[in-house]
């Protein structure tokens, strides 16, 4: 039970890796507020951690809009008392290249990937440097769901790239603004990991398997093992950081195609 009363906030959890820390958080003792973009999503996501005994509460609703950002903070503080972490985990990917993407997707991509994960670590902050430090020095944690996209280039995804190098950059200066008031901010880079999502196509784990130094695609609990550590009082001194989960991928580089 190590997050036993503590309540955290995760955007775009209704399913894939976000559900799966959603899941392991309210399994340790958190309280949970779970955000998706979809309400079924979202409603049924908070009803199975709730019928496996966890507490979570539904907040569909889009991350990317700031009166909405801070509606979730108020929320969770009503609901569970307080705020202690908070994890943007809500993005979106539009494939295209340089000379093909369109003023629109560009500004859809970087107002979910971007904006919508600066105004979470401002509201969330915020909160938690209000309620004060405890009896460890720490106010509260910020987790950023980067990728490894933002360190290594991949074929058709510029943009996106750009906003996950974005946020691992973030995740290093908000350690200036945040680090006085007992804040840690880091980031998780997962690879290629499996979710409903890339299971749909049936090439995804041959390609990846035969890529990865380590033989096969991430899985969600590898990814929430990393995050829900640098959430942990292990990682207590650990800020500004960005651990990337991908199997060596990055080390060697291999294109998938």
């Amino acid at each position: 039970m190590t997050f036993h009363n503590q309540t955290a906030i995760i955007t775009g959890a209704g399913r894939g890796i976000g559900f799966a820390m959603a899941q392991e958080l309210a399994r340790q003792g958190a309280n949970v507020l779970l955000n998706d973009f979809d309400p079924n999503l979202a409603r049924e996501a908070a009803a199975a951690i709730q019928h496996a005994g966890g507490r979570c509460a539904a907040l569909p609703g889009d991350a990317a809009d700031v009166a909405f950002i801070r509606q979730m903070v108020a929320t969770a503080v009503n609901l569970f008392g307080r705020l202690d972490m908070a994890i943007a985990n809500a993005g979106i990917t539009v494939f295209g290249d340089v000379f093909t993407t369109t003023p629109e997707a560009f500004q859809t991509i970087v107002d979910l990937n971007l904006r919508g994960s600066f105004f979470l670590v401002q509201a969330a902050a915020t909160q938690m440097r209000a309620q004060g430090k405890n009896e460890a020095g720490i106010a509260g944690r910020v987790l950023l769901l980067s990728s490894v996209v933002g360190q290594l280039g991949h074929p058709g995804l510029p943009v996106y790239s750009m906003t996950k190098a974005g946020l691992q950059m973030l995740a290093r200066q908000a350690v200036i603004d945040l680090s006085p008031a007992g804040i840690t901010i880091n980031a998780v880079a997962p690879g290629a990991t499996l979710t409903e999502r890339t299971t749909d196509d049936p090439d995804y784990i041959p390609i990846w398997s035969r890529i990865t130094p380590m033989g096969r695609p991430a899985t969600v609990a590898d990814i929430t093992a990393a995050a829900l550590f640098l959430l942990s009082p292990q990682a207590s001194h650990i800020t500004g950081q960005t651990l990337t989960i991908d199997g060596g991928w990055t080390s060697v580089g291999v294109p998938p195609v």
